[in-house]
């Protein structure tokens, strides 16, 4: 028997499939030569990956599956060590949507941080949806910074919804925007991440031991990623915080493209190619003068190219 399922956990050499949207859950392993595609990451299987398996009759640990082909990625999102080497690692294939969650204190919110992470959903086609955390802790002593945040990322183009677990603020809006999608959750160390999914969800907390040791027997347990089912619908890859994103693969000239507010007005700069910083005529800085580019991206951007230098 066999067919086509997605990787829902990868365990080292150990991977759990599941025939989606159905979850139903069963182990396979990776042998002989599989065609991978060429990403130059350290991790060539992804959790969302879609591949093809072969089993004699149903999986078990002891008989599981085996992956005979990985399916070409309608899109995915890689992440760059943030030391000076070129190793980058997928963290997950077809995405439906990363949702980004941010705070804008405890801990306090990095604006190039987050935009890093913007531009790599720009390159890799994911579509993205912010979430602002935490907001009970800080709307009344600082609304005028939570509008500013709206502001500088609904003009460039994100859907913002503000959460609060300990009120339930928005988590409605939330479960809603993750329905029947499969969505990547992702965030700096201490953004709350964790308590997000279990409140969209509070039955996932415990399933997580349980899948591992009910079909995986306490081996090759440590995980990166991981998917789970959310009980209203749709799916949720788990990721650990994160404490820094390099940019994979992106020369200087090409990163204002994944501005989608530079991209909008770009192509009114008199000079072609244009690096927006100190050429005459460039409607971009036109554009931030103007207000229509926020202060803010426009630094991260220009962040961005003294970065691209070191890795040159």
């Amino acid at each position: 028997m066999g067919g086509e399922a997605t990787v829902v956990k990868n365990a080292g050499s150990h991977y759990l499939l599941s025939e989606l949207p159905a979850w139903d859950l069963f182990p396979a392993v990776l042998r002989g030569k599989v065609r991978l595609q060429r990403s130059g990451a350290t991790n060539p299987v992804a959790v969302g990956d879609r591949v093809r398996y072969e089993s004699d009759g149903v999986p078990t640990e002891e008989h599981p599956a085996v992956i005979k082909e990985i399916f070409p990625r309608e899109n995915y999102l890689i992440r760059r060590s943030t030391n000076l080497s070129r190793q980058s690692h997928v963290i997950a294939a077809n995405l439906d949507q990363a949702v980004i969650i941010v705070s804008l204190f405890f801990p306090e919110i990095k604006l190039p941080f987050l935009d890093r992470i913007l531009v790599t959903c720009e390159v890799y086609k994911v579509p993205v949806l912010i979430v602002l955390a935490k907001v009970d802790l800080y709307r009344d002593v600082a609304p005028e910074m939570i509008e500013a945040f709206r502001r500088i990322y609904e003009g460039a183009g994100y859907p913002v919804v503000e959460t609060s677990v300990r009120t339930g603020e928005g988590i409605e809006t939330l479960r809603e925007r993750c329905r029947d999608r499969i969505n990547l959750f992702t965030g700096e160390s201490g953004v709350g991440k964790s308590s997000l999914i279990k409140a969209l969800d509070p039955a996932l907390d415990p399933k997580i031991g349980q899948i591992s040791e009910a079909h995986l027997q306490g081996k090759h347990t440590t995980s990166l990623y991981e998917m789970y089912h959310l009980a209203s619908g749709g799916f949720v890859i788990d990721t650990p915080g994160l404490r820094g994103f390099g940019l994979v693969d992106l020369g200087k000239e090409e990163i204002s493209k994944y501005f989608p507010e530079m991209l909008r007005v770009m192509d009114d700069c008199r000079f072609v190619p244009c690096t927006h910083t100190h050429e005459p005529g460039c409607a971009v800085k036109e554009a931030l003068e103007a207000g229509q580019i926020s202060a803010e991206r426009y630094n991260s951007y220009l962040g961005m190219l003294e970065e691209d230098k070191k890795f040159r």
